[in-house]
């Protein structure tokens, strides 16, 4: 597809001039400007088994690091608090969020004595589908996303999750222990993995369609450059013909029972919810080692470093230390991307929100998308995607993760020696990050 690949190039040569922290005033959240409408996101970056081509913030687990970690989390949701902002919608992100239940029981528990919030979602993996976790997780969590990346097993071999998440088999009991016992259930998966046949892509499919799941998501496979050569060595060369053939079937292949409720999710009609928290709010603050706040159109980031978070936490400090300056064109790019990314965009609204309409600000954006027949609606009311839309889309969201991913690689550059060196433990996975950064663009 001529389009994947222009925007492809356009994308990548933008995103080294754009994706950049720098240091900023130690703990110095801006207050907020209006009543609610934020977002509280908190990140456990502790897992039982790291992927060293994974850039999300994640250590290996120990116990007493977790519950400092958590006790320390707690805290500067407190200090949150006191700046006064207000929550209506908590994610939490990792890592594995689950890695101890209770602990986090109790920050749901203090996030909703803090704050007015309405739902909670969280993360966790195929192994913690167990009777226990899930009773922790009823009448806290309404959204639960599981990453289970394939049901395949050679490819979850070759993925070095079958002896850490269990077989397809394992994987999908938990699922169907889990299902109506939450709001929503959503599975995280991957396509475009070098050696995942078209026929086990729709055999997939159609096994989660029959376990129950409220929402399918599927991700492309995103390689970084730095990790590209290892990657390649470990699962195959990426194909990226491949992948917009794979999105082509997959889209096909939910239609009927599912509807696209993101440029890269599938929701059951019946589903009141859909586990992409960026679709329905601009804003949000990040609490935690390595997580992102993106305020008054603007980036800011905590500490990798999970010391480095501790000192500031028990200092009675926000950890933030970095700050992504955005321009005026990096945050209308931003803003009609996430607008499309939930594959509508409100004319009016983008103009109430930039001053300017967007024919006229991103005027070669628009067009582009419009000549590769990305809308199935335009006129003066909004936007709305076609199918070809959404996997462009896909390619912007894909392009987007990976630059991101290349800032959380810088960051743990910088970490200290006896904390870097804990990544290099474990074993490949791919996926993103559900907190995106802004800054994109393609003219």
């Amino acid at each position: 597809m001529i389009a994947e690949r222009l925007l492809t190039q356009r994308l990548r040569g933008l995103r080294s001039q754009q994706l950049r922290l720098e240091p900023y005033q130690p703990g110095d959240l801006p207050r907020p400007q209006h009543e609610g409408g934020y977002l509280l996101y908190a990140h456990v970056p502790f897992c039982h088994r790291l992927c060293p081509y994974c850039s999300f913030n994640r250590f290996p687990f120990q116990q007493d690091a977790a519950e400092r970690y958590f006790k320390n989390l707690r805290e500067e949701m407190r200090m949150v608090a006191d700046r006064g902002y207000a929550f209506s919608s908590m994610y939490i992100g990792g890592g594995t969020p689950t890695v101890i239940p209770e602990e986090l029981a109790a920050t749901i528990d203090l996030a909703k004595e803090l704050f007015d919030i309405a739902e909670v979602s969280t993360e966790t993996n195929p192994n913690h589908l167990t009777d226990d976790v899930l009773g922790v997780l009823e009448g806290r969590v309404d959204r639960l996303s599981v990453g289970v990346q394939s049901l395949d097993d050679e490819l979850l071999r070759q993925m070095k999750r079958f002896d850490s998440y269990g077989s397809a088999e394992e994987i999908l009991a938990g699922i169907e222990r889990a299902a109506g016992r939450l709001t929503t259930l959503n599975v995280d998966m991957i396509f475009n993995l070098p050696s995942l046949a078209d026929s086990v892509l729709l055999r997939d499919i159609e096994t989660l369609k029959a376990t129950g799941a409220d929402q399918v998501t599927y991700y492309p496979l995103m390689v970084s450059p730095a990790v590209e050569k290892p990657l390649e060595k470990a699962l195959g060369k990426v194909d990226y013909q491949r992948e917009e053939r794979q999105y082509r079937l997959l889209s096909r292949a939910f239609e009927g029972d599912y509807r696209p409720t993101s440029a890269w999710a599938f929701s059951r009609k019946a589903a009141t919810m859909i586990d992409e928290y960026i679709v329905d709010h601009d804003e949000y603050v990040g609490i935690g080692s390595g997580s992102f706040s993106y305020l008054d159109e603007e980036l800011y980031a905590n500490p990798f470093s999970l010391r480095a978070y501790a000192e500031a936490v028990e200092s009675g400090r926000l950890s933030v230390d970095a700050h992504m300056p955005l321009g005026t064109t990096d945050r209308r790019r931003y803003r009609l991307m996430m607008d499309l990314f939930g594959l509508r965009l409100d004319k009016a609204a983008f103009k109430r929100r930039t001053g300017m309409s967007i024919e006229r600000t991103l005027w070669s954006e628009y067009l582009f998308l419009k000549a590769a027949g990305a809308f199935s609606r335009d006129d003066a009311e909004a936007l709305e995607l076609s199918e070809t839309g959404r996997y462009l889309l896909v390619v912007m969201m894909r392009e987007f993760f990976i630059g991101v991913n290349g800032i959380r690689d810088l960051a743990r550059a910088r970490l200290p020696e006896d904390e870097r060196s804990l990544f290099e433990e474990g074993m490949p996975c791919s996926g993103p990050s559900r907190v995106p950064t802004p800054a994109v663009g393609f003219d």
